[in-house]
């Protein structure tokens, strides 16, 4: 770690942004080679950290801006980000698979008829699961393309979308995600780039879903269910558009037995239970099931923890108070898995890798008006599209 009398060139140079109050030069115990206190002179600050960083880069110093003690900080520390170059034969790897996987699923849910013995037979059978694959993959591709594209235009290092391959499940991918390969700027960048994703993603998938939807029958439900059977669950959103092409809430129960219908409805929506048996309900065509994928994609990106989108975005609105909410979020997810065993795995997923909030280099720099109420929209949009009972499956 180079001491002071090695960087008395960086005080006059932090001296053009900050009005210094105090110094402290560091060692490598401390972890950084010296922290400015003091007031920045530029109510932009966020171009106070641009054009800091710029100046400090050919240096090989990066500064961070952090507020203590009721004043500005400025802290440098030795390096920068150099990402090395994505390989992008694996996102073209990753994707073809993911495709084929994906086909394959679509096909299993729409194919009519004995499965394929020959060669032409299963180019027939994959190219049935067309329209739910098509569907599915523009969710996703808008998705992950929303944050690619808006983390180019911050100047932000993103990779492609690495998506992910998941053969033999009910919707043939995991879905997918982008990486930093550096830490956000401030808190605005990291809003801008974790909220894109969710919102593109639902911009696609709510006219697919209308489209399904109006493509999609409703017919009766049996008494007795057969084993296999799989009921969807409902958000908000979900429950609404049902309603704009269909015209009733569904599935529609044979009885209330009773129950008020609001009470039915509540219980029904975070239990899953009553079954709606003989009742009425939507069979979903593959395009529908595929809208309806995307509305579960894009809840669980949105859940508030850890390295989600959610969690993106609940840490740029509460800062350090952010982890507080992480216990209550994992708890209501064990409550919730006693309905669905899926969300003790997600998390078992958080609490293991999603612990952590991702932190921009420049923490002085507040959200403005308009990024506040996209925030606020992201809560709203993650409580329309949050599906408690995402599935039920009749096993006996």
């Amino acid at each position: 770690m180079p001491s002071s009398s090695e960087n008395d060139n960086l005080t006059p140079l932090v001296g053009r942004y900050l009005r210094i109050d105090d110094v402290t030069w560091g060692d490598k115990p401390k972890g950084f080679i010296v922290r400015f206190r003091g007031w920045l002179y530029n109510q932009d600050t966020a171009q106070a950290y641009d054009d800091l960083a710029a100046a400090l880069k050919p240096l090989n110093i990066t500064p961070l801006f952090r507020t203590e003690e009721g004043r500005h900080a400025v802290i440098l520390l030795s390096g920068t980000v150099d990402p090395k170059p994505s390989k992008v034969w694996v996102n073209i790897l990753m994707f073809s698979l993911t495709v084929v996987s994906v086909l394959f699923t679509g096909a299993i849910f729409s194919f009519q008829g004995a499965l394929p013995t020959t060669l032409a037979e299963v180019f027939t059978f994959l190219v049935s699961g067309a329209p739910f694959a098509v569907s599915l993959l523009a969710i996703l591709l808008a998705h992950e393309f929303g944050h690619y594209l808006v983390g180019r235009y911050h100047k932000t290092n993103v990779t492609l979308p690495y998506f992910i391959p998941f053969p033999f499940s009910y919707f043939g991918t995991m879905g997918a995600f982008i990486q930093l390969k550096e830490p956000p700027r401030n808190r605005r960048i990291m809003l801008d780039i974790g909220i894109a994703g969710p919102l593109a993603g639902l911009v696609v998938a709510i006219p697919v879903l209308l489209l399904g939807l109006s493509l999609s029958e409703v017919s009766a439900i049996p008494f007795q269910l057969p084993a296999g059977q799989i009921f969807e669950g409902n958000s908000i959103l979900y429950l609404f558009l049902k309603f704009i092409v269909h015209g009733e809430l569904l599935p529609q129960p044979f009885d209330y037995f009773g129950v008020h219908p609001l009470i039915y409805w509540v219980k029904y929506f975070f239990t899953g239970m009553p079954l709606p048996r003989g009742g009425f309900d939507v069979t979903l065509h593959p395009i529908a099931w595929a809208g309806w994928a995307g509305l579960l994609v894009t809840a669980i990106n949105l859940i508030p923890a850890g390295q989600l989108d959610g969690g993106h975005l609940i840490s740029v609105l509460f800062g350090k108070r952010a982890p507080r909410l992480l216990p209550f979020v994992l708890a209501a997810l064990f409550i919730l898995g006693f309905a669905w065993y899926g969300w003790w795995i997600w998390a078992g997923l958080i609490l293991l890798l999603g612990r952590y909030y991702a932190e921009p280099l420049d923490q002085i720099t507040q959200l403005d008006s308009r990024r506040k109420l996209i925030a606020i929209i992201g809560i709203i949009v993650f409580i329309l599209v949050f599906t408690p009972v995402p599935l039920v499956e009749i096993t006996v």
